[in-house]
Parts: structure tokens; sequence; C-alpha cells
């Protein structure tokens, strides 16, 4: 069974808000057997969002509606559909009430364009919204089935889950569901990544293989279609135990998380804290750290460093290793060994990262754009030092380099 979704707004044509509900629909629907094969999506115009449906019609069995079910003129699905199909808009009088006793409870007026939301097509399933206003729709005609769901995500997902999934299910069977396992990995690229797995990835059948990468990680996704989840399960554990065999290093997590909420994991585990000194990152590190929730058990602190003078002053690090001739200067292992050792100092973390380099437009001390020290030191112990060339703009080589620091810290952590 496939569908298309096809999501309704102009807003999302301009960029003004992301598309997500297309990706919790697409997961919800593959969940319960029905394959999203193609994603539209179309303005608040009758005639394209016309022409959206019939392209939709010709190659898939659902069309799953996103939007245009509120109370204003451009708000569109519903009647556009309805006149598609050649049926008679009525209104749907259990939602008109629930409307008209929420405005009188609020002492509110309600204007006449609010009866939009409770308009539905003639013959289709009311779809009750808990969350909003607006009443959803399902039907079928002509072998095609249509479900409208509202724009808003906390209106949008409750109607998908409850009233939508049962009349999908009920109308279609529950087919083959997907069964996924999501491998996280640091340390390494995309393309070196698919290199060392191109046999597995080009004999895939089932399960199969997808890469996702971002900036400083990369993930892969295991999948199976089958009603037998124990057998789709041991097809994605059996690839899974090939792609860890040859790069179990760089795999730090077997779900969905960050490698930074993995780090912390590890920290806390192991009762431990950390702080950082960063330097060309600018605070990028502590606020990914920061921005797991609960990391202040395991997180003491930062030091954002920028400029020479503050090295010194609050790191302590000699101006004469900063700056003159022969001096190491400020990009360098030996400034980014001090760093990660003072900022564990300093702070009383058992562990003390730190980061200095060249993030650009221009260069720094002649040092070329791209080039970074990072360094990881023990609480009352030698610092080690790893040295980047990264390509890419400056937000990237700012990324890369946070995100790099922390995979070293993991590998450190894992290993005690």
């Amino acid at each position: 069974m496939k569908a298309e979704i096809i999501a309704v707004g102009t807003e999302l044509l301009l960029g003004q808000i992301v598309n997500t509900n297309a990706r919790y629909l697409s997961q919800g629907l593959a969940a319960i057997g029905i394959d999203v094969y193609f994603q539209t999506v179309v303005g608040d115009n009758s005639a394209r969002i016309r022409q959206a449906i019939d392209i939709a019609r010709s190659r898939a069995d659902v069309l799953l509606f996103t939007g245009g079910l509120g109370p204003t003129m451009d708000d569109l699905t519903k009647d556009v559909l309805a006149d598609y199909l050649g049926r008679k808009m009525t209104l749907h009088e259990p939602t008109m009430k629930v409307m008209e006793e929420l405005f009188a409870s609020r002492g509110s007026h309600m204007v006449e364009s609010n009866r939009r939301q409770a308009n539905w097509i003639e013959g289709s399933i009311p779809l009750e919204n808990t969350a909003g206003l607006a009443v959803g729709n399902a039907l079928e005609q002509d072998g095609t089935r249509y479900v409208l769901l509202p724009g808003p995500p906390k209106e949008m997902m409750p109607m998908f889950e409850g009233p939508a999934s049962r009349w999908l299910l009920s109308e279609l069977g529950a087919g083959a569901p997907l069964h996924s396992r999501i491998l996280r990995f640091a340390g390494i690229g995309e393309s070196k990544l698919e290199h060392e797995l191109i046999d597995l990835i080009e004999a895939q059948s089932d399960p199969t293989i997808a890469p996702y990468a971002k900036e400083g990680e990369v993930a892969l996704r295991i999948s199976s279609k089958s009603a037998d989840e124990a057998a789709a399960l041991a097809k994605i554990e059996d690839t899974a135990q090939q792609i860890r065999s040859r790069l179990g290093d760089y795999i730090y997590a077997e779900e969905d998380i960050s490698l930074e909420e993995a780090v912390l994991r590890l920290l806390r585990s192991r009762r431990m804290r950390v702080s950082v000194a960063e330097s060309c990152t600018g605070g990028l590190l502590a606020e990914l750290i920061t921005g797991v929730p609960g990391s202040s058990g395991e997180f003491l602190g930062g030091i954002v460093t920028y400029t020479n003078t503050m090295k010194n002053r609050l790191l302590g690090i000699p101006l004469e290793q900063l700056e003159g001739p022969g001096a190491p200067g400020a990009v360098s292992e030996s400034t980014a060994a001090l760093m990660a050792r003072r900022v564990a100092e300093t702070t009383g973390s058992d562990w003390g990262v730190s980061v200095t380099g060249v993030a650009g437009p221009g260069t720094t001390e002649g040092k070329p754009v791209g080039l970074v020290h990072l360094g990881i030191a023990r609480k009352d112990g030698e610092a080690d030092v790893f040295t980047i060339n990264v390509g890419g703009n400056r937000d990237t080589v700012r990324i890369r380099a946070a995100k790099y620091a922390l995979y070293q810290l993991w590998l450190k952590l894992k290993a005690l």
C-alpha cells in the first residue's frame, strides 16, 4: 500500500516554517505498514492543490493532507477536495457545538469565519480534534483513501495517532510494519564510512541500509519490513554485527541520540565531570553539552578565551607561549594541551577539553583556515592533543571541531 503526503501551506514553500509533519507521518505510516513514496508541498492555491491531487492519485492509494483546515479564506483543502470529488460540504454539528461552548466560556464572540473549521465533506468520516477546533476528514472514493489532518503538529499528531490510524487500519488492514535500528557514528566521514561498507550497501535487499549525514556525525538506519518482528530484528542484528566488526570504534550509540548525550551518559556512569576551554569554537562546545537536559550534573562549566589576553588572564597561559618571536602561538598543540590542563585545574573537574584553531575566514598566525588543535586532559595528568584539518566555511569548522572533541572524549571514557 502506497501513500503520498500533501502538505498545504504557502508558508511552507516560503521557508517560514519547517515541514516537520511529513517526517512524523512517514514514520507513523511505516509503523502500520504503509509505504510513503512521495511527499508534496503545495501553496494555498485552488488550482495547484487540484493538480497535486491529480498527480498523487496516479501513484498512491492513500493521500494524506496536512494544513488548510482553518478558519481563514486561504484554508482551502476541504473545499478543493470536496469539489474535486463532486461532493458537497456540510456542517459537522458536534464540532460546531464544541466551538460555540468554547467561545461562550471565554465570553468571546465567535466570528462567522470560525464556522469553516466545523465544515466536513459529505459522506466522509469526521476525525475528532482533541487539541484544536478544526475537524478532520477521512473518506474513500474510487479505490483511493483520503485523510485530511490539521497543520499544527499539536493538533495533527493526536488526530493521526487516534482516529486517522484506526480508520486506515480498518480500511486497509494491518500491513507489514517497518522495523529499524539506528547506528550513530562519530570520528568518521560519510564517504569513508560508505567506502568501508560499500559491499553491504550494494548487496542490500532485506534489511536495507540507509546513511544520513550531518556535520560531524553520520547515522545508518538498518530496516526490515516484516509482520514477524522477531525475524526482522534478527536480520537487523546480523547486519548490525557485520558493521560493528568493521567500524565498532566509531559507533557511539545504537539509538537515536546525539554524541553529546552519549558523552554525558558515560560521564554519569563513571561519576565524572568535565569542563571546556574554547577559542575558535566560541562557546559552541559548551552549547552542545548544555543543550542536553540534565547536563548540569556532569558539566561544570566552560571558558571562552577568544583572545590571547583572556587565555593569559583566565587560564594562566604565559604570554610568551602565545605571542612574540619563536612563540608556539595560540593555535598550537602545546597551547591546546595547556588550555585543557588549566581548565580542569581551574574548575576542579575530572576532565578538561580544549579547542583552539582557525575558523576563518582569514588565516591566524600565518596558519591556514581549518587547522584545529584539540586537547583532552585528565585531572592531574598530561593532555593528549589531536590535530585536524577541516574543510568548509567558518560554521563547518566550528561544528566539526566541537564534535571531534566530543568524540575523542567519548573514546577515552569508553576505555575506562
